[in-house]
């Protein structure tokens, strides 16, 4: 293939010739670095030839097809500006822009979407056409609410759905600069009561956002009601789990060494067994559940040892003036995974639900246990903080 003076979007897709390629003069010192891996296949990177401290080094700007030759020659150009202004543009001490937040996540991400290749350009096709023209090239410290309300209030009506996911997905990018001492806050937590009401469209089982469920715990908690159906909503809250697996849970279904609850298949709505980690806290619920222990083999008795009804659940969240359902909470629990980053298959796991295509799923036979546990630990951890928030200030 003959070599080009200038790149072009088409050259880039096809070479497979091993080799450096030049951008052409006027390029920042872009180049398309391409070579063989171990198993024969091609890879094709690209890397800035550039002065740093008075002497030229080559630096990596990222593979393609994930950096596109538009997106590396922004960077080249970015890049060369930066250090024209006396600033290292490689320096990982300094505060990044948005858009180079993104990649990070979505690079930490990928892992969690194999198997599912349209989750990645999901992220991509909406955070370039709703985000990334307005926070795209602001530093992440430096975005407040007020900046976020500006992306989503265009479309928080108009696409209730996709601007769901959008705000979602700027929460995963805050909550990772924050976690890197970017910033002390995440702005997409403040603006839920600043939005408006979405109108039309399918309508959602009422769910609560993920914080205010601590709150919710905290009013059941000192409520009234029966202990049996106080803990059996904590329970659910805490495992994510379906109303009636919880309510018709039974003892023999609980490996309390193994810290597991094993659902069988005739209670759940797959038909098939599911595997539930236990956190502490939900460890705790079950040794506070002990001590109403009966006859009847239900961990979660009524108070005249049958099987509590949905509609018992429910009325206690009516009596506490709490604005949800309980299946409301699995909504819950799916909204704060998605805001914390953790993966699509991952959080849609641990509810139960099948991911992928019958093609995928044959193949896809670990249940992801052990991730599953560490994740229903951050959520036990997320609640026991945010409650002892509320807890604070009340006092």
């Amino acid at each position: 293939m003959r070599r080009p003076s200038i790149l072009s979007p088409s050259f880039v897709e096809r070479i497979r010739e091993p080799g450096r390629f030049g951008d052409g003069r006027g390029s920042a010192g872009l180049s398309l670095l391409v070579k063989k891996t171990a198993n024969g296949r091609i890879s094709r990177s690209w890397s800035q030839r550039i002065r740093l401290d008075g002497k030229l080094t080559n630096r990596g700007l990222g593979s393609y097809p994930e950096i596109t030759l538009a997106h590396a020659r922004r960077l080249a150009v970015e890049n060369k500006r930066a250090v024209a202004e006396g600033r290292d543009p490689f320096d990982s001490g300094r505060v990044p822009l948005f858009r180079e937040a993104l990649e990070r996540v979505i690079e930490i991400q990928r892992d969690g979407w194999r198997g599912n290749t349209k989750t990645e350009a999901s992220w991509r096709s909406t955070m370039a056409a709703y985000v990334l023209p307005k926070l795209g090239r602001r530093r992440v410290d430096h975005i407040g609410s007020a900046d976020v309300m500006g992306v989503l209030l265009p479309i928080w009506t108009s696409k209730p759905e996709t601007a769901r996911r959008v705000r979602r997905r700027i929460a995963a990018v805050m909550k990772w600069s924050q976690a890197q001492g970017h910033r002390g806050d995440n702005p997409v937590e403040a603006i839920g009561a600043a939005l408006p009401k979405q109108n039309g469209g399918k309508a959602h089982i009422r769910a609560l956002p993920h914080v205010e469920v601590a709150q919710a715990i905290a009013k059941v908690r000192t409520s009234g009601a029966w202990i049996g159906t106080k803990l059996a909503l904590e329970f659910l809250i805490l495992t994510a789990a379906r109303s009636g697996e919880v309510r018709a849970a039974r003892w023999s279904e609980i490996e309390m060494e193994r810290r597991e609850w094993n659902i069988p298949g005739g209670k759940t709505k797959s038909g098939r067994p599911f595997r539930v980690p236990l956190s502490g806290t939900a460890m705790e619920v079950l040794a506070k559940a002990e001590k109403i222990r009966d006859g009847s083999g239900l961990v979660f008795p009524s108070v005249r040892g049958l099987e509590l009804s949905d509609n018992t659940l429910s009325k206690l969240f009516r009596d506490n003036g709490i604005q949800a359902v309980p299946h409301g909470f699995r909504s819950s629990f799916r909204s704060w995974a998605s805001d914390s980053g953790q993966s699509r298959d991952l959080a849609e796991a641990a509810l139960s639900h099948a991911v992928g295509d019958q093609t995928e799923r044959a193949y896809a036979r670990s249940d992801m246990f052990e991730r599953r546990r560490k994740m229903m630990n951050d959520w036990a951890a997320y609640l026991t903080e945010r409650q002892t928030k509320v807890i604070r200030l009340r006092a």
